[in-house]
């Protein structure tokens, strides 16, 4: 068994949620930050886990109080927490600034600390964009670039927060140790409430939110299975400075909604399988701004190569087809979805 404390930032997340889990069940202690004690009890609840192991603290990732106090007596480090919301931001700042300073505040935080290893939650987003149309196949080698067309804020804050962050370390990081996760979209079952906006659009397919699928879509990753790497991460020698790209198969939206429709039946009576012409859709994100976003992948494909992880740390994943059907099995079970 496992000795010591582990700090997990953004503790009432989704991914956040699974590895405080995954981190008690191999008998570490847990330090979760959330930004607001009041919502303890709640994420207590949904967690369901030993609760003698863990204990909750309130920081905020644009805020420096909280985080001596958070950190104090860890061993290892997880920031997991990081902006993603569902419709786009004002300004692009919105996104990056949070992203990038809380980044840093968190590993300043873990420095002072003596944390000896911290592990940055990253994205497929600081990868696989910026490269231009058509289909491709990316690593943790590869960096998104920025200053390209149709690279909107989400994926900028993604990419400017990590490479701040392998910056700083370079430059003051001291003895402790980093890594960082690049994961694709985010799927598997919900323990509440708070879960990743990747399910959001499995959720609007089983309410029938869509006329039919657009061209679009992108790598899945089991939220179990992510957990499972960031535990590797966290603990496995010899991983300072590493770069793991997390992802299964690349899935069109039609995709999902076929295997909606042959693993749920009835319940997936909703599911649209028509496809949608790309000008039909270039003109609802005329007046959709989060249609907007996703105009330039129209056609794309983005195939994250994650082989590195299962050579050097023996990651697996599991079929993408279960976790699509565990995604909305535990969407429905929980109430989350209006059939």
């Amino acid at each position: 068994m496992a000795a010591g404390t582990v700090l997990v930032t953004g503790g009432s997340g989704y991914l956040a949620g699974f590895l405080i889990r995954r981190l008690i069940a191999d008998g570490w202690s847990v330090h979760a930050t959330i930004r607001d004690l009041a919502r303890e009890a709640d994420v207590r609840r949904a967690l369901s886990t030993d609760n003698g192991r863990l204990r909750f603290f309130a920081a905020d990732l644009m805020r420096d109080d909280g985080w001596a106090d958070a950190v104090a007596g860890c061993a290892l480090a997880a920031h997991v927490a990081s902006p993603f919301p569902a419709t786009a931001p004002r300004h692009e700042d919105d996104l990056i600034v949070p992203a990038r300073e809380g980044t840093l505040r968190v590993l300043r935080a873990a420095r002072d600390a003596g944390v000896r290893r911290l592990v940055v939650t990253s994205s497929a987003a600081a990868i696989a964009y910026g490269h231009g149309k058509g289909n491709r196949t990316f690593s943790e080698r590869d960096w998104t670039n920025i200053d390209a067309p149709g690279v909107y804020p989400y994926i900028k804050s993604k990419t400017i927060a990590e490479r701040a962050a392998r910056d700083w370390m370079a430059a003051e990081g001291g003895g402790m140790e980093f890594c960082s996760i690049n994961p694709t979209a985010i799927l598997g079952p919900v323990l509440g409430g708070d879960y990743s906006t990747s399910l959001e659009l499995v959720k609007k397919l089983l309410e029938g939110a869509f006329p039919g699928t657009p061209d679009f879509g992108f790598g899945i990753v089991d939220v179990r299975d992510l957990a499972d790497l960031h535990a590797m991460a966290l603990t496995v020698p010899g991983l300072d400075g590493e770069r793991f790209a997390a992802s299964g198969c690349f899935m069109k939206l039609n995709d999902i909604a076929l295997v909606l429709k042959a693993r749920l039946g009835a319940e997936a009576r909703r599911v649209p399988t028509r496809k949608l012409p790309d000008w039909l859709v270039r003109i609802v994100a005329r007046f959709d701004p989060m249609v907007r976003q996703v105009v330039s992948e129209l056609g794309n494909v983005r195939d994250i190569d994650a082989s590195h992880a299962q050579a050097v740390l023996g990651w697996r994943t599991r079929d993408e087809a279960d976790t699509i059907e565990d995604t909305a099995r535990s969407l429905i079970a929980q109430g989350l979805v209006k059939l």
